[in-house]
C-alpha cells in the first residue's frame, strides 16, 4: 500500500473521530443584545471572494469545487460550513460542494476539506508555505460520506491580531503580502480582525479640522516602524526631520499609501465576510491642541519605559474623556472613517487605559470615564460597540481591583462592550473575574512577545481552555481569538487556535500533532511522528505560566557588571551567579527553560535522520532550521555562564575557552539561518526600503526597521534603551554583524579587567557597545535576501559539533 492511500486512511479515520464533536453542538446561548449584534453585523457577501481564494492558493483545483452561501436557518440559527460531494468522477466539473453561511465559512470549510480530506497543509510562506502535494489531481479527489459534513461555529467570533502587530509584522507590507495575510485568515476561519492600517491619515484629517496645523502632528505621529506605541500615546516624533528621534515624522506620501491600502484591506475584508474592528479616539492628542483649546483638560502623562523622560519623545498628553472636548473629538474621527470607507464595521477598539491608568481609583470616577468613552463612540455611530483589550487586567491588577474592573465594564450598556481575555491561554482573567462581570468576552491567545523566535507553545491548554470558558457556569464568552505581538513563527500552534473556533469538544492534542505532521510534511514518517511527540511534550507544552519574551543571551546580552571575587572559587556557578545578582547594579535577565534540552535534542536528531526523505521540502527544512537555532541557542545560554564563572573565577584561559565558544556558536547558527529564506535579515530590511518613494524616505525607513529590532533609539552615552532588545530576532546578519561585536566587546573588556586587575568597566563597554549600535542603527550597507547554502547539510554538521555529546539516552 502506498504511502498516499496510508496517509488518506489515517485522515478518514480521523474525520470519523471528529464527526461527532463538530456536527452535534447544541446552539450557543447568547444574549438578546449579542444575537441583535451578530444579526446586524452578518454579512453574506458572494462566493466569487472565495473562488478568488482557491484560485490564489490552488490554480490547479479552481474547477474542481463549487461554492454555496445558505442560510443559518439551515444550521439552526448558527454559522457553519457544509462540505459535499456534488459530482463524484470528472476532471471538468466541480467534484466537491462547499456550503457556507458567509464566505468565511465557505473559505474554512475549504480549509477544513483539503487538510482533513487530502492531507495538505496551509502556514505563512515565512514558515515554511503550503505542503499541497498530497491533494489528487482534479477529477481524483477524496469524496466525502453521505450527506456530508457540517461543522457548526460554537461561538460566533474569530478574533484576530493585537493592536502593536501592525508595528512588529505589518508594518511594510504592501496589498500584494495583505491579499495573503486575508486569505490566511479566511482559510483560518477569522471573521472579527482588527483593522488599524492607514489611521494617521485619518487622524491627520481631523485634527487639522480641528485647528492643529499638519506641523504640528509632525511631533505627534511616530515613525513606520513605532506607530503602534504612538497610538496609544506611549511616545510621539519630533516636529523636525530626523530620523533619531523614533523615525519620524511621517511623509504625505506615507500617510497616502496607507490611506489606499487600508481601503483594499477593508474591501477584501467585507468580500469574504469579516466584520473588521477599526480605531476609535482613546484621548491621545498632540501636544499643540492645548493652544487651541486652552481651556481642555489636558494633561501630560507619565514616563513610559524612557532612560531619562527627555519631552522630545516621552510623556505625551492625554485628553480627559470627562471634557466635552473628547466627545467631539472621537465623534469626528468615526465619522471620518465611515465617510472614508463606508458603514464597514459597527465595532470598535479603545484602550484608554492600556498602560496608563487613571489618575484616580475612585469606582464613580472610572464609571464616568468608560461612559465618556462610549459615548463619543455613539455619537458618530450609534450602534457602535466597544472592543477592550483586557490586558490591563493582568498587566496593573494591583490598580483594576473588582470595584475599578466593575465599575468600568458596567459603564456602558449591557451587550456595548466586548472584553478581549488577552493571556488566556496562560492567565485567563475571566476565572478570577466572575466572567468579567457578565460582560461578553473573547477568549484569547497571546502566545508571542515582540516578535520574537522561539519554539514555544501551550497546547493543553488552547486544546481546553476554550471549551472549558464557553461550558462554565453563566459563560459570557462571545468568541475565540489570537492577540500575538507578532506572527509568522510556530505554525503548529497557529493552526491549532484557529481550529478552536468550529470545535465543540476538547482536542487530544497528542492525536491532533500526529495528524499534523503528516499533513505538514505530505508524507507519514515514523521519525517525524516520534519527533512531534517529544515536541508536543516538552517545546509546546509549557505549564509554568511564564509569559514567553526570548531572553536567550545571544539576542538580549545582559547587560550588567559581574563580580569578581578570588573568595567564591570554590562555590558552584548557581550561587556565583546567585550573589552576584544580589551585588550588580543590573539584574541579570533570566532566559526561559520550561523542559529538559536533551529531549529536544533527541528530537532534532530524529529529524535529521528523516531529513532523507524531505530533502526538498520547504516545511520540513523551515522547521529543521528553527529546531536546531532552539536547541544551539539554549546551549550558548549555558556557555555564557561558564564564561562569566570564569570570570568570577580570575581565570582567564577558561574566559577565553567560553568566550571563544559563544561567539563560534553566534558564527555557525547565523551560518545555518542563511540557508533559509525565512530567517534572513535581509528581506526584513528589503520590504521597509520598497515602500519608499524618495531617497530621504529610503534612509528614514531603514533606520526604523533596523532600530525597531535592536535598540529602540532612546538611550543616552552610556544607558541602553529599556526596551533595547525586546523585539529581538534570530535572523542571519543581524547576529554575524549585531549581536556578535555586542558579545565580542564585551567579553574584551571583561579580558582586560582580569589582566590589569582592574573592576570591569562596565560603563567603558556601553558606551562603545551604544556608539557602535547607533552606527549600526544608521548604516544602509545590503544584506542577502536569498537562502545561502544547504539547511540539512549544515544542521547536520552542527548537531555533530555541539550537540550530539549533550544527547542523553
Amino acid at each position: 500500500m502506498s504511502l498516499f492511500r496510508r496517509l488518506m486512511i489515517v485522515m478518514l479515520v480521523v474525520l470519523r473521530l471528529l464527526s461527532a464533536s463538530l456536527c452535534n453542538s447544541d446552539k450557543p446561548q447568547h444574549s438578546e443584545e449579542i444575537s441583535e449584534l451578530i444579526k446586524r453585523l452578518d454579512s453574506q457577501r458572494s462566493e466569487t471572494a472565495v473562488a478568488g481564494v482557491l484560485h490564489r492558493l490552488l490554480p490547479s483545483h479552481s474547477s474542481s469545487f463549487l461554492f454555496k452561501i445558505i442560510p443559518k436557518n439551515v444550521c439552526g440559527g448558527q454559522s457553519c460550513f457544509w462540505i459535499q460531494n456534488y459530482n463524484k468522477s470528472t476532471s471538468k466539473t466541480p467534484q466537491i460542494l462547499v456550503k457556507g453561511t458567509t464566505a468565511v465559512e465557505i473559505a474554512s470549510g475549504l480549509h477544513w476539506y483539503l487538510k482533513y480530506y487530502c492531507g495538505a497543509h496551509i502556514s505563512w510562506e515565512k514558515t515554511g508555505g503550503v505542503q499541497i502535494g498530497s491533494i489528487p489531481k482534479p477529477g481524483f479527489l477524496p469524496l466525502v460520506k453521505d450527506e456530508g459534513l457540517v461543522v457548526k461555529r460554537p461561538v460566533p467570533w474569530n478574533y484576530y491580531q493585537n493592536v502593536v502587530t501592525s508595528s512588529y509584522s505589518y508594518v511594510w507590507w504592501d496589498w500584494k503580502r495583505w491579499e495573503k495575510e486575508i486569505d490566511w485568515m479566511a482559510l483560518q476561519g477569522i471573521n472579527l480582525p482588527l483593522a488599524f492600517t492607514g489611521q494617521e491619515a485619518i487622524w491627520q484629517k481631523v485634527f487639522m479640522d480641528f485647528g492643529v496645523s499638519k506641523k504640528d502632528l509632525d511631533d505627534f505621529f511616530g515613525g513606520p516602524a513605532f506607530l503602534a506605541w504612538a497610538r496609544m500615546g506611549n511616545l510621539h516624533g519630533l516636529a523636525c526631520f530626523c530620523i533619531v528621534m523614533w523615525g519620524g515624522p511621517l511623509s504625505q506620501n506615507w500617510l497616502d499609501q496607507q490611506l489606499a491600502l487600508q481601503k483594499q484591506i477593508l474591501n477584501r475584508m467585507l468580500e469574504l465576510g469579516m466584520t473588521p474592528v477599526l480605531p476609535s479616539f482613546s484621548g491621545n492628542v498632540p501636544a499643540a491642541l492645548r493652544k487651541v483649546y486652552p481651556s481642555a483638560n489636558i494633561t501630560r502623562l507619565g514616563n513610559w519605559n524612557t532612560v531619562s523622560g527627555d519631552p522630545r519623545w516621552c510623556c505625551t498628553f492625554l485628553l480627559d474623556p470627562s471634557d466635552p472636548l473628547f466627545v467631539k473629538l472621537g465623534e469626528a474621527f468615526i465619522k471620518k472613517q465611515i465617510e472614508e470607507y463606508g458603514d464597514v464595521t459597527d465595532i470598535y477598539n479603545c484602550d484608554t487605559f492600556n498602560e496608563n491608568s487613571p489618575p484616580t481609583d475612585d469606582p464613580t470616577y472610572i464609571s464616568s470615564l468608560g461612559a465618556a468613552v462610549y459615548e463619543a463612540m455613539t455619537e458618530g455611530d450609534k450602534d457602535a460597540v466597544w472592543l477592550m483589550q483586557g490586558w490591563l487586567f493582568y498587566s496593573d491588577s494591583k490598580f483594576w481591583k473588582p470595584p475599578q474592573m466593575e465599575a468600568l465594564l458596567h459603564s456602558v450598556p449591557y451587550g456595548k462592550m466586548i472584553v478581549l481575555d488577552l493571556f488566556a491561554d496562560v492567565k485567563p482573567v475571566w476565572k478570577t473575574s466572575s466572567q468579567f462581570y457578565g460582560t461578553p468576552y473573547v477568549w484569547c491567545m497571546l502566545h508571542n512577545f515582540g516578535g520574537n523566535i522561539e519554539m514555544y507553545g501551550v497546547l493543553d491548554s488552547i486544546s481546553s481552555g476554550p471549551i472549558e470558558a464557553r461550558i462554565s457556569q453563566n459563560s459570557t464568552m462571545i468568541g475565540v481569538g489570537m492577540c500575538m505581538e507578532g506572527i509568522e513563527h510556530n505554525p503548529v500552534v497557529y493552526e491549532l487556535m484557529s481550529e478552536m473556533a468550529y470545535r465543540n469538544e476538547k482536542v487530544q492534542p497528542a492525536e491532533w500533532i500526529k495528524v499534523y505532521s503528516r499533513r505538514r510534511y505530505g508524507k507519514a514518517i515514523p521519525q517525524l511522528e516520534t519527533a512531534w511527540e517529544i515536541l508536543y511534550h516538552t517545546l509546546y507544552n509549557c505549564t509554568d505560566g511564564i509569559a514567553d519574551h526570548n531572553k536567550d543571551y545571544i539576542v538580549e546580552f545582559p547587560d550588567w557588571e559581574p563580580v569578581s571575587d578570588p573568595r567564591e572559587h570554590q562555590e558552584s556557578t548557581h550561587f556565583i551567579l546567585r550573589r552576584s545578582l544580589l551585588e550588580s547594579k543590573t539584574s541579570l535577565p533570566q532566559p526561559h527553560l520550561w523542559y529538559p534540552t536533551e529531549e529536544v535534542i533527541k528530537a532534532l536528531s530524529l529529524f535529521l535522520d528523516a531529513g532523507k526523505y524531505l530533502s526538498e521540502s520547504l516545511t520540513f527544512r523551515y522547521d529543521l532550521v528553527d529546531l536546531t537555532r532552539q536547541a544551539l541557542s539554549k546551549l550558548a545560554n549555558d556557555v555564557y555562564l561558564k564564561a562569566v564563572d570564569a570570570y568570577q573565577k580570575n581565570d582567564v584561559e577558561a574566559l577565553d575557552v567560553h568566550s571563544q565558544k559563544f561567539i563560534q556558536l553566534i558564527k555557525d547558527i547565523d551560518e545555518l539561518l542563511a540557508c533559509d529564506d525565512n530567517f534572513l535579515l535581509g528581506t526584513w530590511l528589503k520590504s521597509a526600503k520598497s515602500l519608499a518613494s524618495n531617497p530621504q524616505e529610503l534612509t528614514q525607513y531603514e533606520w526604523n526597521a533596523r532600530t525597531q529590532i535592536t535598540m529602540w533609539f532612546d538611550t543616552t552615552t552610556t544607558n541602553q534603551s529599556k526596551l533595547h532588545d525586546y523585539a529581538n530576532k534570530f535572523w542571519s546578519g543581524l547576529l554575524e554583524d549585531y549581536y556578535l561585536p555586542r558579545a565580542a566587546s564585551y567579553f574584551d573588556h571583561l579580558r582586560k579587567a582580569l589582566l590589569d586587575k582592574e573592576a570591569f568597566k562596565l560603563e567603558a563597554w556601553r558606551k562603545e557597545w551604544i556608539s557602535y549600535s547607533n552606527e549600526w542603527q544608521a548604516a544602509t550597507n545590503p544584506y542577502p535576501v536569498t537562502a545561502q547554502g544547504d539547511s540539512l547539510s549544515v544542521a547536520t554538521k552542527l548537531y555533530v559539533k555541539y550537540l550530539s555529546k549533550e544527547l542523553v539516552i
